[in-house]
């Protein structure tokens, strides 16, 4: 196992590898760096904590979906083409999260 440095919100972490791995370590890197981004420059969350767990879960509700949608499409096959979602309705539901994770987590400066 070798350790790669990798940045993720403009910070450095050190991180382990394992041989053969590093394309798809990057490539996770990334996709957590544009989460917690793209959280952090909306403005609405200010805690590196807060941002952190709001990319997670962001990120666990696409796979999420991802998995749902894979397997329903191995279940049965789609009658006939949807049209795709109104990209504003993400939006909207990532507002939503937020809002719930915010009310949920007012309180959680005590446990530090």
């Amino acid at each position: 196992m070798k350790q790669i440095e990798v940045q993720i919100m403009g910070q450095s972490y050190l991180l382990g590898c394992p041989d053969g791995g590093e394309a798809q370590l990057r490539d996770a890197v990334d996709r957590v760096d544009a989460a917690m981004c793209k959280i952090r420059d909306a403005g609405k969350v200010k805690a590196r904590d807060r941002i952190a767990v709001l990319a997670s879960l962001n990120l666990a509700f696409d796979l999420a979906a991802q998995q749902t949608a894979a397997a329903a499409a191995t279940v049965s096959a789609p009658v006939a083409a949807t049209p795709e979602g109104d990209p504003g309705d993400a939006d909207v539901k990532a507002a939503q999260l937020i809002q719930k994770l915010d009310q949920a987590l007012a309180g959680d400066d005590h446990l530090l």
